[in-house]
């Protein structure tokens, strides 16, 4: 067996450093979020809606990381779940994205009619509401950018306080144009572009967490230069049955069997082994088989 069987402790801390921020974040966002959607109702602004939408799934994803988190670290303790409970961070990544899509999608939707029948707003109430907005995103911002590059959930939380970042810049806009120009159409347009903005990050977080849920190999990692990494360590005559796939952000794992020389020394071999793929790779969990030549042809499984 490899070195670093703590299973997910990298993640599990990533994700606890950020805990704290996680919940000002949280905090700010809600409070404004509440105000903003009762300022979209009264100002019937498409584009203010659109940014509360938006904002309401910021909050609820950074509540699913700091719900995922917590189970993580509780989940440590259970004998039962030997790998924790650390699915559930990607599990609400993938959350995030299927409820930003949707937003993404109303947002299309309500636009494409707005624009047929135009709706007059109060520019002033919707450019004080946005610019406050935007300030609240700024700090919700700064909050998360830390951890937006060790754990897939804080960087859903990351991306989408990004989009509702520069659509509050989209909404100021929209704001702006009607006051000094009259141009109704600029509501809906600033929330069409909004929602056009916010679906490629969110396709691009949903197929991260997915490819972790399928267990493919990760994007970073190239299987066979891992194969090839362990077959050249000393005493290592072949390699096969070779997984290598993600448990959670941060924490790339992988499974091999390897068929040793005769005259290897098995402690050097498995050493040789873990030490390559740390430094190569950044795998320190690695579940290696070892067996004497020729053993894993009739073990070898297909799958």
């Amino acid at each position: 067996m490899g070195a670093g069987h703590d299973h997910g402790a990298q993640a599990a801390r990533a994700g606890s450093r950020h805990r704290g921020r996680l919940v000002w974040a949280f905090v700010l966002l809600a409070v404004f979020m509440l105000a903003e959607g009762a300022a979209a109702l009264l100002t019937g602004s498409l584009a203010l809606l659109s940014d509360a939408g938006h904002m309401f799934t910021d909050v609820l994803g950074i509540g699913m990381a700091l719900a995922a988190i917590t189970a993580a670290g509780r989940a440590a303790a259970d004998t039962q779940r030997t790998f924790g409970l650390y699915r559930l961070e990607v599990l609400a990544a993938l959350a995030n994205a299927v409820l930003l899509s949707g937003v993404a999608v109303y947002v299309l939707v309500e636009a494409a009619r707005r624009f047929t029948d135009p709706h007059e707003i109060p520019a002033g109430p919707v450019l004080l509401v946005a610019t406050a907005g935007l300030a609240v995103n700024v700090v919700a911002f700064c909050l998360l950018r830390s951890g937006a590059q060790e754990s897939i959930n804080v960087r859903g939380a990351y991306l989408e306080v990004l989009g509702d970042l520069l659509g509050s810049v989209g909404v100021i806009a929209a704001a702006a144009v009607v006051w000094l120009t009259g141009w109704w159409y600029a509501d809906p347009v600033i929330a069409v572009a909004v929602a056009l903005m916010i679906l490629p990050r969110t396709w691009k977080l949903g197929r991260a967490a997915l490819r972790i849920l399928v267990q493919a190999a990760p994007e970073h990692l190239d299987v066979t230069e891992v194969r090839s990494t362990l077959a050249a360590v000393p005493g290592v005559c072949d390699v096969h049955d070779l997984h290598v796939w993600t448990l959670t952000s941060g924490m790339d794992v992988a499974s091999a069997h390897l068929s040793l020389d005769p005259a290897a020394e098995l402690g050097t071999v498995l050493a040789g082994a873990r030490e390559a793929l740390h430094a190569e790779f950044r795998i320190d969990h690695a579940t290696l088989q070892v067996e004497p030549v020729g053993a894993g042809a009739c073990d070898s499984v297909s799958w």
